[in-house]
């Protein structure tokens, strides 16, 4: 007599439901509001908010409100959590399939060389913090630069604070750019981290692949005179998550320089 099988791991039932899974891969390339998402599918957006309210249930997705617009919200697919459930769903079958939940290794001599762009409105936090990431764990197979549509005079001294105790990068002396200065290049990936910047960005040579990462604005917690330096550090470890994801999709990328050739 065969032994009495468990329940399937609940990732497998989420997943496994057409409209969830286009949801879930629409997700994983970046933050999209509902309408958005509802014209990605192409279901109506009754069964679209239902469906989301089951990811976001199981922790899978992750809702923010927009800084654009107060009445809308961003949803942003954990990443982290979603490999932490692949990797239990191998343990739920047999022992022996288990293995640690990791990306997958990224051989820089074999990656081509890429062009990224992060932006935010201020250039002093979220955009410097990518930049300086992306730079550190990429290396110098990707060029990166940060920009702002609005740059404050410098940057903010949690985030240069936060880059240093956390990960070891020191980008003292530092300044914001605007983003009129560094719109005459070609990217391979434009990613903007702040709502509103995302509404005013503008379009970029070579069609790069666009992303956008709903990321909170840390300088606008707390007293506005003395933000809560919490907020800095949760924003980078958001920012980090967010940055090593990205690393395998930058090493199957074909950079702009070559399509456009």
């Amino acid at each position: 007599m065969a032994p009495s099988s468990p329940d399937a791991p609940a990732f497998l039932y989420l997943a496994a439901h057409p409209l969830r899974w286009r949801l879930l891969t629409a997700l994983a390339a970046g933050d999209y509001r509902v309408r958005e998402l509802v014209r990605l599918v192409g279901e109506p957006q009754n069964l679209v908010s239902y469906h989301l309210r089951l990811l976001r249930d199981s922790g899978l997705v992750i809702a923010t409100r927009s800084s654009f617009d107060g009445r809308d919200s961003y949803y942003h697919l954990d990443l982290d959590h979603c490999a932490r459930a692949l990797a239990g769903i191998g343990t739920a079958l047999h022992p022996a399939l288990h293995r640690e939940a990791a990306l997958p290794p990224v051989d820089p001599r074999r990656s081509p060389r890429l062009d990224v762009l992060f932006v935010c409105t201020g250039n002093s936090a979220r955009s410097p913090i990518a930049e300086a990431l992306l730079g550190h764990r990429a290396g110098s197979q990707v060029t990166v630069l940060s920009a702002g549509t609005r740059p404050r005079p410098r940057l903010h001294p949690y985030a240069v604070r936060v880059l240093r105790d956390t990960f070891g990068i020191d980008i003292t002396g530092q300044q914001p750019r605007h983003l009129d200065t560094v719109t005459g290049r070609r990217y391979d990936y434009v990613i903007t981290l702040c709502d509103k910047a995302r509404e005013v960005c503008p379009d970029f040579a070579a069609e790069p692949r666009r992303m956008h990462w709903s990321v909170p604005d840390p300088t606008t917690t707390g007293d506005t005179s003395d933000p809560d330096y919490s907020a800095f550090q949760r924003a980078a470890t958001d920012i980090d998550t967010r940055v090593r994801h990205l690393l395998p999709l930058l090493s199957a990328t074909r950079p702009a320089k070559e399509t456009a050739s």
